[in-house]
């Protein structure tokens, strides 16, 4: 198909090509559904005409908007996206400190799970353009991206909105 629909509970939550759904999601539970991806709760501090800042992670990010902010907004990146160093001086801006808690071996890469000071978890797919000593839990790491790598989507963390037993029944009557 050229054009997909992606809905939740019997709403339309974006119709696009695969690739803009997956690389250019409008709403939390599209970025979720479509694909891994780290959704991180995000305080908007200013929007421009092709981005944002927000404060999320403990520091200030650059990233893309798709749309008019306001009020509580999420933070994306998808795991391969990120780019995980050995040293801060390695990372690309925003940089953050991360401690590893679990590796994966997925064929061309490792799954790369994390937690930042604050809590915050993190999964990056690391590649073999990636070079890295060899990791274990417990490990310091540090890791970043690219502005384009990030967006800024509207709203909180959830995968799905909240919607009363009526709604539903309208839904599926």
């Amino acid at each position: 198909s050229d054009r997909i629909a992606v809905m939740n509970l019997g709403v339309v939550e974006q119709i696009g090509t695969p690739t803009e759904i997956y690389d250019q999601p409008r709403t939390v539970f599209v970025a979720g559904f479509i694909g891994q991806a780290n959704l991180w709760p995000a305080t908007l501090v200013t929007q421009g005409r092709d981005g944002a800042t927000v404060e999320a992670l403990g520091t200030k990010v650059e990233a893309r908007a798709f749309e008019a902010l306001d009020g509580p907004v999420t933070l994306m990146v998808r795991p391969e996206r990120i780019r995980v160093c050995a040293a801060a001086d390695d990372a690309p801006t925003p940089c953050v400190r991360l401690t590893v808690t679990d590796l994966v071996f997925q064929g061309p890469v490792v799954r790369l799970a994390a937690v930042a000071p604050d809590g915050t978890e993190i999964v990056a797919h690391v590649g073999p353009d990636q070079d890295l000593p060899l990791l274990r839990p417990g490990d310091e790491v540090w890791c970043g991206w690219e502005p384009t790598a990030a967006s800024v989507l509207p709203g909180v963390t959830e995968l799905a909105p909240q919607r009363s037993p009526d709604d539903i029944e309208r839904v599926f009557s």
